[in-house]
């Protein structure tokens, strides 16, 4: 009995992460309720769940740390994002409803990839801000570069975002209560995998500080620019730090 009970058994071990991505997804639904915070509380679950994968602290202190430091930001670049998306989905809207003309068939062809690459700036911008300290530009600027440079992951994050879309429209009662219920943990920590893998050459190498000296914002690779200047030739006008 000791050893099916033990912690370090691996089905014990799965039914306490399973328990952490619950919690996690309860706060991102809490946090995310005045609409606004959807930003802050995406970033902090992204985080955490970063963190969980690892097994590093407390995916709770893990997660209110990541919001509190992000808020302003985080929030300043969802709002961004909102006003941005309103814009493209009229100008998706507008060139769709001039008719089938040949005329019309560029500037809507233009509109739907520009979307499309909205929503892959999208699905990275608060992963970034999760993991490193940049102005909201330098931020923007590489979740619109970034994806292009890790193509399986891009096409990965994509896929699995497609897939729940699909379930929830074809199959409603029984796979909205488990989305509403697990479904923005569980994301976010397969995410986690990705994420943990497109950011590992801008990760510091040295050992991370203590828990009780950290802070997002002290914390992190000076040379996070250098090596992504190195890999997509951007300017060196920055400063970025990576958030341990």
């Amino acid at each position: 009995m000791h050893g099916i009970f033990h912690p370090d058994n691996p089905v014990v071990r799965f039914f306490v992460k399973l328990s952490y991505i619950w919690v996690l997804n309860i706060l991102w639904l809490v946090c995310s309720l005045p609409l606004f915070t959807i930003g802050a509380s995406t970033t902090a679950l992204l985080y955490a769940s970063m963190k969980l994968l690892k097994d590093e602290g407390t995916p709770v202190q893990n997660f209110f740390r990541s919001f509190r430091e992000n808020f302003r930001q985080s929030t300043a670049i969802f709002l961004l994002y909102l006003g941005a998306g309103a814009v493209l989905a009229l100008d998706l809207v507008y060139w769709n409803r001039q008719g089938n003309g040949s005329t019309m068939n560029l500037p809507w062809a233009l509109s739907l990839a520009t979307c499309i690459l909205y929503g892959i700036s999208f699905s990275y911008v608060f992963a970034i801000q999760s993991r490193f300290v940049n102005p909201v530009r330098a931020t923007i600027r590489f979740a619109l570069i970034l994806p292009f440079h890790h193509l399986k992951e891009t096409i990965l994050i994509a896929l699995t975002l497609s897939v729940l879309v699909y379930l929830n429209v074809a199959f409603s009662a029984a796979v909205n209560f488990i989305t509403l219920n697990f479904a923005a943990g569980l994301v976010a920590y397969l995410f986690a995998v990705f994420f943990t893998n497109i950011f590992a050459p801008y990760m510091p190498k040295e050992p991370a500080a203590a828990d009780e000296d950290y802070t997002a914002s002290q914390d992190g690779d000076p040379d996070f620019e250098e090596a992504v200047a190195a890999l997509i030739r951007c300017s060196e006008e920055d400063t970025a730090y990576s958030k341990e």
